[in-house]
């Protein structure tokens, strides 16, 4: 039996953590939020424009996933958002000491650019993705999963570290 924490599953785009977060949170039973659904439209329009986001557009929506996982500490949580970098995740940890993990879902340049090769009607361009993984801060406490098997067998690999 998984307690009852705020799972804020992390990654460069493409990497899975709308389709894992949600195999997980319904055999979790804990609510699901897409942090994507999050960002203001200036953002969405950042990005669809093919320019990547900086810390200062991103603060305000970080600190709004916070308040989702606040709100959700008594029922838990899984919360979908890049949180590229260590102090990202201190923003989205805040006041949750102890109620809170980060699971990393981690994979290959190669296999998440072949992914968002595939991916329709997103706004987020896969020429981005470079910039994603130069942000990216390789989290040293979160748990971290391989994206390089089957979503059924990533969610089973997570539940069984929890």
């Amino acid at each position: 039996m998984v307690k009852k924490q705020i799972l804020f599953l992390m990654g460069v785009s493409g990497s899975g953590k709308s389709t894992i977060g949600k195999l997980l949170a319904e055999k979790l039973q804990f609510p699901f939020f897409d942090g994507d659904n999050f960002h203001p439209e200036v953002n969405v329009e950042k990005m669809r424009k093919g320019h990547p986001l900086n810390d200062a557009d991103r603060q305000h929506w970080l600190e709004k996933l916070n308040e989702v996982g606040i709100q959700n500490l008594a029922t838990g949580a899984i919360i979908v958002c890049s949180s590229l970098k260590e102090k990202y995740r201190t923003i989205l940890g805040k006041n949750l000491e102890n109620h809170h993990q980060f699971i990393f879902l981690d994979g290959s340049f190669e296999l998440i650019e072949a992914r968002l090769t595939k991916r329709k009607n997103h706004y987020m361009p896969k020429g981005l993705l470079q910039s994603q993984f130069d942000d990216l801060e390789t989290p040293k406490d979160a748990l971290t999963v391989s994206i390089d098997q089957t979503p059924d067998e990533i969610v089973t690999d997570i539940i069984k570290k929890l």
